[in-house]
């Protein structure tokens, strides 16, 4: 293949798209509609594994908020029984009333390839610092099964996530020590303790780490399974120097709220200890159980901790190529302003397209929870207008630059105030994996601080 391609044969090329979960697979389904040739890659044996590792937990929105409008269309094609719009999925009703239908359809299917862990995306035989690249093909490399394998595209949406790759319970971002000795000890996002996971945490010491929505699910999951198991203790560690109530109630989706709520009664009632201040600077494992060290002196020792401290971009992949980053979020440079929870609450992030995505390197889009980077506050209606102008803009339509997507005034959220009223605060429910604002403001915080 030449370095440099006609116009007519460059646009033959396939848009190459990263990541099976909701967003890539928007992107397959937007491109289907259009006719347009695609290829979609997963270092998984399935679609939708990320939400295979939450399986258990609800999203704080609703059916309506969580499909894609042309996803939608072209299920509905087929004998797809939609889930009623007003209830609240778990991730694994997601990938299987959802996402796996809709990698199912025969527009979308033939193009999937699975078991292709993505390593690296260039230029075809094009460096870096080397111009002219708008007509020469993306060169995408995959591992699969330990082969390297290499393909040609015009474009590239990456939409491979953040799950994955946690940020480190340690309060500089440092990897542990001793790492595989602990990993048996630590987990990562959400556990299963009420389900399949109850014997690893039955009648143990849990410390969980973190001041979002993810902590919160955990620590309520931790207090009913003490209230089965009387010998489990919960301990819950915060960077803050109190239980955060930043985003208030009004600013979130009811079930978010009723969370606060409830984790909010908890620490009242003294059936989760709450450490505040904690910034954690060593932990090791002894005789006794994890010692852990923080800068505010040792904490209490625990059999287990739960690492709810949100998760991180890999840009690896893309180091060949021109890209803008915001570096405290590591999230897509020109959104770092919209998605700033100093500015936006969770739900309230405005809908944005092309505009806000497009890279230095031509036709090269990171999407979905990726482009948030380390922040948090990302939502599936939110990045489905990220998906329709992005697709819209590789089809030259006009209407990449326009924004389709109408929130709320007060975010998806503005019907809370009701919903609360009709249900008070007796359940709650949990989130996707990604954490939410606190992290976040951790993040510019700690940021701020190595830049003074």
């Amino acid at each position: 293949m030449s370095v440099y391609l006609s116009t007519e044969a460059y646009n033959e090329l396939p848009v190459i798209i990263i990541g099976a979960g909701p967003i890539g697979l928007a992107a397959a389904a937007h491109l289907a509609f259009r006719y347009e040739p695609f290829i979609l890659f997963d270092q998984a044996d399935t679609v939708g594994s990320s939400q295979c590792a939450w399986g258990h937990v609800k999203l704080f929105t609703p059916w309506q908020y969580n499909i894609d409008p042309v996803a939608r269309k072209l299920l509905e094609i087929t004998k797809w029984a939609p889930p009623s719009d007003d209830d609240y999925p778990t991730g694994s009703e997601l990938r299987d009333r959802y996402l796996v239908p809709l990698a199912n359809l025969p527009e979308i299917q033939p193009n999937i390839r699975l078991v292709h862990r993505v390593t690296g995306i260039a230029r075809q035989s094009i460096g870096i610092t080397e111009d002219r690249r708008s007509t020469a093909p993306f060169e995408v490399v995959c591992d699969v099964n330990g082969e390297s394998q290499r393909f040609y595209g015009r474009a590239v949406i990456d939409a491979s996530g953040t799950w994955g790759h946690p940020n480190s319970i340690l309060a500089n971002g440092l990897p542990l020590r001793d790492t595989a000795e602990l990993a048996t000890c630590i987990e990562y996002g959400i556990p299963d303790v009420l389900g399949v996971q109850h014997a690893t945490y039955a009648g143990k010491r849990t410390l969980v780490v973190g001041s979002g929505h993810s902590a919160m699910n955990v620590v309520r999951d931790l207090v009913a399974l003490a209230e089965a198991e009387p010998d489990t203790q919960v301990y819950w560690a915060i960077r803050r120097d109190e239980q955060s109530d930043a985003c208030g109630d009004d600013s979130f989706l009811n079930e978010r709220t009723l969370l606060r709520r409830d984790t909010r009664e908890l620490v009242r009632s003294g059936k989760v200890q709450l450490l505040t201040g904690v910034r954690i600077t060593d932990v090791a494992l002894t005789d006794e159980g994890l010692r852990i060290e923080s800068a505010t002196g040792e904490l209490p020792v625990v059999d287990r901790i739960v690492a709810c401290t949100g998760f991180q971009p890999d840009l690896t992949i893309e180091r060949e190529l021109r890209t803008e980053i915001f570096s405290i979020f590591e999230c897509v440079y020109n959104i770092a302003e919209l998605i700033d929870p100093d500015r936006n609450a969770c739900g309230t992030v405005p809908p944005h397209g092309v505009d806000r995505l497009r890279q230095p390197e031509p036709d090269f889009f990171i999407l979905g929870s990726k482009s948030y980077g380390r922040c948090g506050t990302f939502l599936l209606y939110t990045g489905y207008e990220q998906v329709r102008s992005v697709v819209a803009e590789l089809c030259d339509d006009e209407s990449a630059n326009e924004i389709v997507l109408q929130l709320p005034e007060r975010g998806l959220c503005s019907a809370c105030d009701a919903w609360l009223e009709e249900h008070g605060s007796g359940c709650a429910c949990g989130e996707s994996g990604e954490d939410c604002c606190d992290e976040a403001v951790d993040a510019r915080e700690d940021a701020e601080v190595a830049h003074a």
